[in-house]
């Protein structure tokens, strides 16, 4: 097994070698949303060499989810996301450590899901509210934060940047988060937003299987945010282990 998982990490050793996959396996990255952002990220992790996960999502996966997240398949309809993610991450490296919370994160969090000694901590979710206490509540412990803004309605990937919140712009979600952290006295936070102004749906004529509030997306948009937030990551915990990219 040492010489197949050896084997399947070589290629990245190439360019971060030996010392940088150790830091790799070493760190413990938390996954908050596993979404159409939040699942390409934890993919993108588990096949860079990170050894620990903490995933949290409460949703289970839906037929609506094909068209962007790789954990939706039909066989997969009906299971709770973070299950489906953890076999995933396990299949890819069965000695990666993954702790699975099949919960939503709340305001307050009440479980107590964050906790020092984590790597990263990836904000994919949507709500807002918990969003904002993620990342205050994160900040507070001391923890490395990125935050996926908007990617709903969006049809150029090439679109998305690598910024400070208070360096964005044309994202309404980004605007939003921005003026809430302003207030709750964030000075800084790293996102990954899109400069490309959301296309605005129509109602629709007649019944529709969607809320008209639900944004539409494509499944070449969410994946290349999440494969973003993740480089960002994997180059920070290079970054702090003293590995020279």
């Amino acid at each position: 097994m040492g010489e197949v998982m050896s084997d399947a990490f070589s290629r990245t050793g190439l360019l971060i070698g030996a010392q940088g996959l150790e830091a790799l396996a070493r760190s413990t990255v938390a996954i908050f949303g596993l979404g159409g952002v939040g699942s390409w990220v934890g993919e993108a992790l588990a096949r860079s060499g990170v050894g620990g996960f903490l995933l949290v999502d409460c949703d289970q996966v839906a037929s609506s989810n094909i068209n962007r997240q790789i954990l939706a398949l039909r066989s997969t309809i009906g299971r709770a996301k973070v299950e489906v993610m953890r076999e995933r991450i396990l299949e890819i490296n069965p000695d990666a450590r993954v702790e699975a919370r099949e919960e939503v994160y709340a305001p307050g969090d009440p479980t107590g899901m964050l906790r020092p000694g984590l790597s990263f901590v990836v904000d994919a979710i949507d709500s807002i509210s918990s969003k904002l206490d993620l990342i205050v509540r994160a900040q507070g412990l001391g923890l490395a934060v990125i935050s996926a803004m908007g990617a709903g309605n969006k049809f150029d990937p090439t679109r998305f940047e690598v910024a400070d919140i208070y360096d964005t712009s044309i994202c309404p979600l980004a605007r939003v988060i921005r003026r809430e952290l302003r207030h709750r006295g964030v000075t800084a936070l790293k996102v990954v937003y899109s400069r490309e102004t959301p296309v605005d749906i129509p109602e629709p004529l007649g019944p529709s299987p969607v809320r008209r509030s639900t944004p539409g997306s494509l499944s070449f948009v969410t994946p290349v945010e999440g494969f973003i937030i993740a480089a960002e990551v994997v180059k920070e915990i290079l970054e702090n282990s003293r590995i020279a990219l």
